[in-house]
């Protein structure tokens, strides 16, 4: 399926654009807010082509896609107003949500749009250190000192990376947050926090330390400015706000960030890297198995999250990550026992399937593998879990750590090279046992195969279904004078172009649902609403003639794109007066698009007609 099609569909499922308060994506997933989920169709996104996963978690509603994730989403960009690179779309507070749901939302906020670029610049920071222990690179030249900027930048200026998302994520000023980053890392207050040297602000001591490559002091220092800045552009005049206020957000959020945040951020960051450095101390190998073992469970239910800023944290505060290998091996299982599925199974299609999901998988997309194969088929998902959890031990075992962030795949090896070459082979070893393991035992193991003739059978079921549907009765969904269609004042509907239908002049502002069935268009304008019946039959209720130009004055929308309704609920309300004395012709054609199992149709030989009568038999 096309990339706009898909995004068409997903839209029109999920409840219309009306029904989406903010839409964002990873490496895999669509990332929808929604206002309401009871609209929303899962099974028919489910079997949408293209579509691996549908899944709630951490307040979000998410689609997982694989590695179309972004094409899909920019094609949001042609059919709504969804998709703003400055991500300024409001967004609606869920008052059930956990608050471990919203702290893996703000996580995700926060470094989802980083993991590209932290990718890139710790694969190339891993073949640096590489090319340092090869020799080809020798260490303090121009070629070397350029090459570490390329590949360390990102990681030293972090703050100034996450001071964008996080502006982003609490509605802030992006460039003042940018300048609040960019204060912390600068030469002069970096040299500041050097031994033997005393800093005060106004005569109060300051407890200095190095902002470079630090998390927690600029997500609390930009929430904070989020906070100064709403309420200063709330009472502030319009003519002094736009610099009134940045310069107030700054002389009081930097000093606050030196005196408090900055520290209390620093020593809990580096409190965590010390518990964690003791876990792995105490017992190395338990600790990397438990890892492995876990992560492909925690990211099923977008749990994560929530351990990706401790991961980030350890390479800032100690330059090496102990969990990062073992999340990697629990990556490298999946995509084996993928793999064994592809070797195993006997279905053609699903062969092809998961061939494709084993290779996305080696490159870091473990959704197709892990929604569309193994979790799928249950026991190759446990193996592979079991042999996560055998890497993960040898791994910790070995003293093996990462030491650049970004998703885990073939092209992240090099990250885990340390500059002084320990713990790497035996991280290669742990990658090699999980994977082999993952796929020999589901090989040999097995697993309930899908049957060959399984989609030849439902469709089958499908055409009998269909078959069994023989005549059905439209009911009116208006009050008011029949007219025929062929008599209406636009040649687009009396024509026939759209399809069959009847029109009516109503004499009630009402419009009520003629079947049971879901809403499936729903124009901004509400001039005009298109409905699914449940047997598949497309009706088009199109009220008056040119209203689209009233741009949406004089109707209310009772419901919304996506929508379950029964017969004789309320649809829309519109001012009949008022739209006639705007001079309008307020004739209201219903059309059928699509007669799904019927062929024709015979109209009511009444010439009044009140909503819930007999208005049309489809044939």
């Amino acid at each position: 399926m096309e990339n706009q099609k898909l995004a068409e569909e997903i839209l029109a499922s999920v409840g219309g654009e009306r029904n989406v308060n903010s839409l964002v994506h990873c490496a895999t997933r669509l990332r929808f807010k929604l206002k309401r989920r009871d609209v929303v169709d899962k099974e028919k996104i489910a079997d949408l082509p293209g579509v691996v996963k549908v899944m709630e978690s951490g307040g979000q509603f998410q689609i997982v896609i694989g590695n179309t994730v972004s094409d899909v989403y920019q094609a949001f960009n042609s059919i709504s107003h969804l998709v703003d690179d400055d991500q300024s779309v409001a967004e609606a507070v869920d008052e059930n949500e956990t608050v471990f749901g919203k702290f893996v939302d703000l996580v995700s906020g926060l470094f989802t749009p980083l993991l590209g670029a932290m990718a890139g610049a710790g694969i190339l920071k891993g073949l640096l250190s590489i090319a340092v222990q090869l020799k080809w690179v020798v260490p303090n030249t121009s070629t070397h000192t350029i090459l570490n900027a390329i590949a360390d930048s990102l990681f030293y200026f972090l703050p100034i990376m996450l001071a964008i998302t996080a502006a982003r994520k609490f509605k802030a000023n992006t460039f003042v947050a940018v300048t609040i980053a960019g204060t912390l890392v600068y030469p002069s207050i970096i040299s500041l926090a050097n031994p033997g040297v005393h800093a005060d602000l106004f005569g109060i001591p300051l407890v200095m330390v190095k902002y470079t490559s630090t998390v927690i002091p600029i997500i609390l220092a930009v929430y904070v400015a989020s906070v100064i800045e709403k309420y200063l552009n709330k009472h502030l005049h319009e003519s002094i706000k736009n610099f009134v206020t940045p310069m107030a957000v700054l002389i009081t959020v930097v000093p606050l960030t030196l005196m408090v945040f900055g520290p209390f951020g620093v020593y809990v960051g580096n409190g965590l890297a010390t518990v964690l450095t003791s876990i792995f101390k105490f017992s190395p190998i338990l600790a990397g198995a438990a890892m492995a073992t876990a992560w492909q469970i925690l990211v099923i239910f977008g749990l994560h999250w929530g351990i990706v800023p401790v991961m980030i944290n350890n390479l800032a505060t100690t330059g090496r990550d102990p969990l990062k290998p073992s999340t990697a091996i629990s990556v490298f299982a999946q995509a084996g026992a993928t793999l064994g599925v592809m070797l195993k199974t006997k279905n053609k299609k699903f062969k092809a399937l998961s061939a494709s999901a084993a290779i996305s998988a080696l490159f870091g997309i473990t959704e197709p593998a892990v929604y569309g194969v193994t979790l799928r088929l249950k026991r190759p998902f446990a193996i592979a879990v079991v042999s996560a959890a055998l890497g993960g031990g040898i791994a910790g075992f070995s003293g093996s750590a990462g030491y650049a962030s970004g998703p885990s795949s073939i092209l992240m090896i090099p990250a885990f090279y340390s500059p002084t070459g320990s713990g790497f082979i035996g991280f290669l070893i742990a990658v090699i046992v999980a994977f082999s393991t993952a796929l020999i035992l589901t090989y040999l193991i097995g697993f309930e195969d899908l049957p060959v003739k399984a989609e030849q059978s439902s469709s089958a079921e499908r055409v009998e279904t269909s078959d069994q549907l023989k005549s059905a009765t439209i009911l009116s969904p208006v009050t008011g004078m029949i007219v025929p269609l062929a008599e209406i004042n636009d040649k687009a509907f009396s024509s026939g172009t759209l399809g069959k239908g009847v029109a009516i002049l109503p004499s009630k502002g009402e419009v009520l649902s003629p079947v049971n069935g879901t809403v499936t268009m729903v124009f901004s304008t509400g001039h005009a609403i298109g409905l699914t019946a449940d047997d598949g039959t497309e009706i088009l209720i199109h009220i008056g003639l040119d209203t689209v130009k009233l741009n949406g004055q004089y109707f209310e929308m009772a419901v919304v794109q996506g929508q379950k309704v029964k017969l004789g609920e309320l649809l829309v309300k519109f001012d009949l007066e008022a739209i006639k004395a705007e001079a309008y012709d307020i004739t209201t054609p219903i059309i059928f698009t699509s007669l799904a199992s019927h062929e024709d149709m015979i109209e009511n030989d009444q010439t009044q007609v009140s909503s819930g009568d007999r208005l049309v038999t489809l044939i």
